[in-house]
């Protein structure tokens, strides 16, 4: 048996996610992958991600492993999963592990990116992986709202989480940087809840255009005022996961 981690790269426009529940939908982006492996291998595989990715959300590098019986070499699955898969879908990097490795167990920490596009006109080709803000926002503000979030905390109210187990999460780093053409918050986490990423970029973003005051935040960690809403997915991408 031969336990195998794939990077990969996605544009999850078209996809409802990365995975779904059974009977929800097929257009996932876990889905394709394994229609190709199925068909690669003959086997039903099981696949473990690093971060499971939400509907519309891209990814620059999500870790995947799996386990198989085919002596493909790496570099000989990487050529035939990147020949079948979509074209939005891409397999950077291919390689044998350990057997113990799991994509999902073993990640330490995982890191997500959101890009706004600010200017005068917005581009016609950054539109897809943007969101636009018609105002820029004030960078030094929401770096300073951010630096409430840093460190465990119970964010149940910043995510649409509707499990009952515990919410606390611990935010290693945000930061908040950017240029005349586009701001990027970058959010890394031991782990995130459902949809936290973007109600954490929605409610910096808020603070940041002047609707919302910096001190909102302690305000919505106990529960006195509601976080603002998602962020658009399509400015979402997962950065990196770290083993």
């Amino acid at each position: 048996m031969h336990n195998i981690k794939l990077t990969l790269e996605y544009d999850g426009s078209r996809y409802q996610g990365w995975q779904r529940a059974a009977g929800e939908s097929t257009n996932t982006v876990s889905n394709k992958l394994l229609e190709v492996i199925h068909k690669m291998t003959a086997e039903d595989v099981e696949l473990y991600c690093g971060a499971r990715t939400e509907v519309g959300v891209h990814a620059y590098e999500q870790t995947v492993s799996f386990k198989t019986t085919s002596d493909m070499k790496p570099y000989e699955i990487q050529q035939y999963l990147n020949r079948y898969l979509p074209m939005d879908i891409a397999v950077l990097t291919a390689e044998e592990m350990p057997e113990r490795f799991h994509a999902s167990l073993n990640a330490v920490s995982k890191t997500y990116l959101y890009r706004i596009a600010i200017g005068d006109v917005p581009s016609v080709f950054e539109r897809k992986y943007t969101y636009y803000a018609f105002k820029t926002p004030d960078i030094t503000v929401m770096q300073q709202a951010a630096i409430q979030l840093i460190g465990k905390h119970d964010f149940k109210n910043f995510s649409t989480v509707k499990k009952s187990k515990s919410t606390e999460k611990e935010m290693y780093e945000i930061k908040i940087y950017g240029d005349a053409d586009e701001i990027q918050i970058s959010m890394r986490a031991k782990d995130f809840l459902h949809n936290m990423p973007r109600i954490i970029a929605g409610t910096l973003l808020d603070i940041g255009l002047g609707k919302r005051k910096k001190e909102c935040i302690e305000a919505i960690f106990s529960g006195g005022e509601a976080a603002s809403a998602p962020c658009d997915p399509k400015g979402l991408f997962l950065q990196e996961i770290e083993y």
